[in-house]
């Protein structure tokens, strides 16, 4: 039986992963990178991807690829593929993390764009990934898809109800997936709750945190690196037997139905 700490290694992996430049996509690269696997790193900003690949390499001394594509735009989700296997011939753990929730004044003015746009990042993106780097990877020596989620898939406000539908789509995929490439290659699905990213930067902390107080069991937002262990977990052989999983992780705050 495999020593614990080795069941979390990455070494000789290669991991992607999309709005990997900030956020919680941010924590997971510099993770896996610790964790000695390489990572190719996509968002739609080329300097925030190179910035962070830069620092990935000075402190972990693995490689880094920096990736400029829109996670919703099909023909760069086919590109940012291509780029991965030039450079590193697999992907061995794909993060499905790329996210948007747009603010709108209410659901009659929610523009067919807007809608579009939602469900494109969130959901047709992941789709159009998985597909592709799945079958490369059930065909080669399997892997890890791992989807970014939100408790939204299930509790959604009023104002994210495109952003959750979108999500609870997500959620089904997860587990569509992991029937149709399975067993070599696991799919599993992480589904945060608040967690206090540059996004929150938007809200009235003040207000959130007497929420919180009232409202999740833990009392507060998740900081950004306690995404960490469940992605550690997803990627690893630490979760060798693990698949069609969705995982909440959002200090108690909703009750999903069963």
């Amino acid at each position: 039986m495999a020593d614990a700490s080795d069941l979390f290694d990455l070494s000789g992996r290669v991991a992607l992963v999309t709005g990997g430049s900030r956020g919680l996509g941010r924590e997971m690269v510099l993770a896996f990178a610790r964790k000695g696997a390489d990572v190719v790193i996509a968002s739609r900003k080329q300097g925030a991807c190179e910035a962070l690949a830069k620092q990935v390499e000075s402190e972990t001394g693995r490689q880094a690829l920096a990736v400029a594509a829109h996670a919703g735009r099909w023909e760069d989700c086919d590109a940012l593929v291509e780029a991965a296997y030039a450079r590193f011939g697999r992907v061995d753990v794909l993060v499905n993390n790329a996210g948007m929730s747009p603010l709108y004044p209410s659901l009659p003015e929610v523009t067919e764009e807007l809608y579009d746009k939602v469900l494109s990042v969130n959901l047709k993106g992941p789709f159009r990934l998985s597909s592709v780097i799945g079958a490369r990877m059930a065909e080669g020596e399997g892997g890890s898809i791992i989807n970014v989620s939100s408790v939204a898939a299930v509790t959604p406000s009023p104002a994210e109800i495109p952003y959750g539908a979108a999500k609870a789509g997500l959620n089904n995929l997860t587990l569509g997936l992991a029937r149709a490439f399975g067993p070599r290659v696991r799919v599993n699905c992480i589904m945060p709750g608040p967690f206090l990213t540059d996004i929150s930067k938007a809200w009235d902390l003040e207000a959130f945190q007497a929420n919180a107080k009232r409202t999740i069991p833990l009392g507060r937002g998740g900081e950004p690196d306690e995404v960490v262990g469940a992605a550690l977990y997803f990627a690893s052989d630490a979760s060798r037997y693990t698949t069609g999983a969705i995982l909440k992780i959002d200090g108690g705050a909703v009750y999903p139905a069963a």
